[in-house]
């Protein structure tokens, strides 16, 4: 790559002022177009969709073999993804994201602002690999980060990113999902990840400060709760994150007429029946009183005349969006505490946010990207 540029956009107003840093050492020439991407880089799922039409998701988790017999049998130094997953035992474990920031400590419970800086990079090349750009190429990208990220935590996702781009913009995630669907009017977006809920309102401009919140009330607080209500009822039982998050993803429903959830756990090491059904209906229920507190602040905030158009277009998007009834459930608690609500699913939670920071860039002009070259 020869040179890569960032700004900011879908935050406080607008694209901020750019700054450039050239590669050192590249001698490649890019005289065969532009490749535009469009990231949404997730602290569970990281997923791209790219100018060239490929589309790929993987979950944002890195693996490095911890010794050569670990290198000997995984066959390569570096995994992603689910596999990483399945092989964290034989490696150093890396999840760089939490709360949709970078994080500064690693599962081994020590100081790692390295590792999980040089597990981000690596994350986001292997993403951006999978979008098959050509070598004749130039790579501009942009990439979705929560609403109220801290200007540090930007600095570092830039950071990670520069090897595998040459120009790299960041906007707010639920600005990319309004954008993509061209929902950029009167409308309330929550997106749901796994470390942070986003909201953002609409009203026909770039979305400033004051129109977005985050919270980090999302699918890890889920997961989270869920193990507490799991351990207090049933003691014995023997489970990890990893179970429980696997657990929730197949069966979260927040619907009174749910279901019975039966999950088999170890117990002494004999796989023992469960069932889980409140604890899972209470802990996917636990996140939408605060997405509704989340909400009403932007709704009281706003132009009175426009509120109730605000209310009833509430967009839910995200991998959190697919807890089945909790579009019924946010529903029931605005016209409880607000007096009415409408709120609507996108149809790819999985790439909402990446179709929308592609089209951003698509959308943006020629000489805008020429300019930040």
């Amino acid at each position: 790559m020869t040179k890569n540029t960032t700004a900011d956009i879908g935050q406080k107003g607008g694209a901020e002022a750019a700054t450039s840093t050239a590669d050192k050492g590249a001698t490649t020439k890019k005289d065969g177009g532009v490749l535009y991407l469009g990231v949404d880089l997730g602290t569970s799922r990281t997923s791209i969709a790219a100018s060239n039409g490929q589309r790929v998701t993987l979950s944002s988790h890195v693996g490095y073999p911890k010794d050569v017999v670990a290198r000997k049998l995984l066959g390569k130094d570096v995994l992603f993804g689910d596999e990483a997953v399945q092989h964290r035992l034989s490696c150093r474990f890396y999840r760089p994201l939490a709360s949709g920031v970078l994080k500064a400590t690693s599962n081994e419970k020590t100081n790692d602002v390295e590792g999980n800086m040089k597990a981000a990079a690596d994350l986001i090349r292997e993403i951006i690999r999978l979008a098959k750009p050509r070598s004749d190429e130039l790579v501009y990208a942009v990439i979705g980060v929560p609403a109220e990220a801290a200007i540090h935590h930007k600095d570092a996702i830039i950071k990670a990113a520069r090897e595998s781009v040459d120009s790299v913009m960041l906007c707010s995630e639920p600005f990319s999902v309004a954008y993509g669907l061209d929902m950029l009017d009167d409308v309330l977006v929550i997106d749901i990840g796994a470390g942070t809920t986003d909201l953002c309102r609409m009203h026909g401009t770039m979305p400033e400060e004051s129109d977005q919140l985050t919270n980090t009330y999302a699918g890890d607080y889920v997961d989270n709760r869920l193990a507490e209500l799991i351990a207090k009822r049933y003691p014995e039982a023997q489970f990890t994150t990893q179970m429980i998050k696997e657990i929730k993803e197949k069966h979260s429903n927040i619907s009174d007429t749910m279901p019975p959830v039966v999950v088999e756990l170890p117990v002494n090491g004999k796989p023992t029946s469960f069932d889980v059904t409140e604890e899972i209906r209470t802990a996917c229920r636990s996140i939408v009183p605060h997405m509704v507190d989340g909400l009403a602040k932007l709704i009281a905030t706003f132009d009175p005349e426009f509120q109730n158009r605000l209310k009833n277009r509430v967009l839910l998007a995200g991998g959190g969006s697919m807890i089945k009834g909790l579009d019924l459930a946010i529903e029931a608690e605005m016209k409880q505490r607000l007096g009415a609500g409408k709120v609507y699913r996108i149809e790819e939670p999985v790439y909402g946010g990446a179709n929308g920071a592609l089209k951003i860039a698509h959308d943006m002009p020629g000489e805008y990207w020429d300019k930040l070259k």
